[in-house]
């Protein structure tokens, strides 16, 4: 078992859109949530730094343990999260890129015998690491999918205003 050359890539790149997401979007908009109780495009962003050291600490129970079971993860009740949401936009995004290029390096030269590893999931059951790799980055995709509409409302803002 081996890594897909399409997954490589997207654990590679895929969380690079969010610049060209964010670009030419005040940090006071990057931060003004929706309405009451729905994250912003910040804590959005914050997530996914956030959620990146939680997989790796993840993939690193995975490796260390026979099938380990995770609990689902909650990221408003999670203290690091709430921690980074106090941190400069340009904080969180240069931890998320360096963190994920360390975070691919590694991953992604893992031996065959590595990925047949697996863990529980509340929700999915039994993945193997490379299941896994491919649920991270899905809910990675969410996110940033998420972080695309509510700027398209951000931006239609700025045109009636």
């Amino acid at each position: 078992m081996e890594i897909p050359n399409y997954t490589s890539t997207r654990m590679h790149y895929q969380h690079k859109a969010l610049v060209d997401l964010i670009d030419g979007v005040t940090d006071e908009q990057i931060r003004r949530q929706p309405e009451p109780g729905k994250w912003s495009v910040f804590e959005h962003i914050v997530h996914l730094q956030t959620y990146q050291h939680r997989f790796i600490e993840r993939v690193r129970r995975i490796l260390e343990e026979q099938n380990p079971a995770f609990e689902r993860y909650v990221a408003d009740s999670d203290p690091l999260f709430q921690e980074n949401c106090s941190r400069s936009s340009r904080e969180i995004l240069q931890d998320m890129i360096s963190t994920r290029k360390e975070m691919a390096k590694e991953i992604l030269k893992f031996p065959p015998s590595d990925l047949h590893k697996k863990a529980t999931h509340p929700f999915y059951g039994d993945m193997n690491l490379v299941e896994w790799v491919n649920f991270f980055l899905l809910h990675e995709s969410h996110h940033l999918y998420s972080i695309f509409r509510l700027i398209a409302g951000l931006k239609k803002e700025n045109i009636g205003n």
